[in-house]
């Protein structure tokens, strides 16, 4: 098989025994985003690698210097040539800038996988959703970031690694106020503007960082209690065990 790339590939079946991880205590909510990749309910932070927006910046420098010779001039002409160049490596680094994504994905998914009994995601790709991933795709400002992060592929990694390894893969309503709700008392403080990094709950003075405080809200919504003071109590939300699909090409 070849690819756009003209990289060739060997493709085959095998069968494999299941295996299972030695049970953990640990639980883990996690928050997806466009400047964190990923942040955890203990507090940990993961920046992906971003491979496209480097290429892109790299096209529209030359693109610039291009458009400031002129036309016809030797500088032009080497200006347009570098431009040329550029391109015509396009398809293949590409490939190697996917190739990047995914290794970064598979790596983190295990890990997750590994030291985690039970991870909770929110579910960003829920069909007639305002503001889903499909919505914000169509955002020109945030599509490209989206698309180069490869959240879908990280979910589709979590529950396929959780179905082979033994580990329990839950997605909560993306209707659930995480960014919104004091993960100390519960309070909703109402909508935050994006730029709103940081807040302090106007109940119980409780201050918050806006992704940290989202994953925990995500772990609590996802059946889990582990929060800063182990809040308890009644709280409805629509938990839903993912549907689990095994790909061969999973590690």
């Amino acid at each position: 098989m070849k690819d756009s790339a003209n990289r060739y590939f060997l493709s085959f079946v095998v069968e494999i025994q299941p295996e299972t991880l030695p049970q953990t205590d640990s639980s883990v909510g996690i928050d997806l985003g466009i400047k964190t990749f990923a942040t955890l309910s203990d507090g940990t932070k993961i920046d992906a690698p971003k491979p496209l927006k480097k290429r892109i910046k790299k096209y529209r420098k030359l693109s610039k210097s291009l458009s400031n010779k002129t036309q016809g001039s030797k500088r032009y002409e080497k200006a347009r040539l570098r431009i040329a160049k550029f391109s015509y490596g396009m398809l293949r680094k590409h490939a190697k800038l996917k190739d990047t994504r995914t290794d970064f994905l598979h790596k983190l998914s295990i890990k997750i996988i590994r030291e985690n009994q039970t991870i909770v995601l929110e579910d960003l790709f829920a069909e007639h959703s305002e503001g889903n991933v499909s919505g914000m795709v169509k955002n020109r400002k945030l599509s490209r970031a989206i698309s180069d992060l490869g959240w879908r592929q990280f979910r589709t990694l979590l529950e396929g690694k959780a179905e082979k390894y033994g580990r329990e893969f839950r997605v909560i309503s993306r209707w659930e106020a995480t960014s919104q709700s004091c993960s100390s008392c519960g309070f909703k403080g109402g909508k935050l503007d994006l730029s709103v990094r940081e807040w302090e709950c106007l109940n119980c003075g409780a201050k918050h960082d806006r992704d940290i405080n989202a994953a925990i809200n995500i772990l609590v919504a996802g059946g889990q209690s582990e929060t800063l003071n182990g809040r308890g109590g009644k709280h409805k939300t629509s938990v839903k065990l993912a549907a689990v699909c095994v790909s061969g090409a999973l590690r």
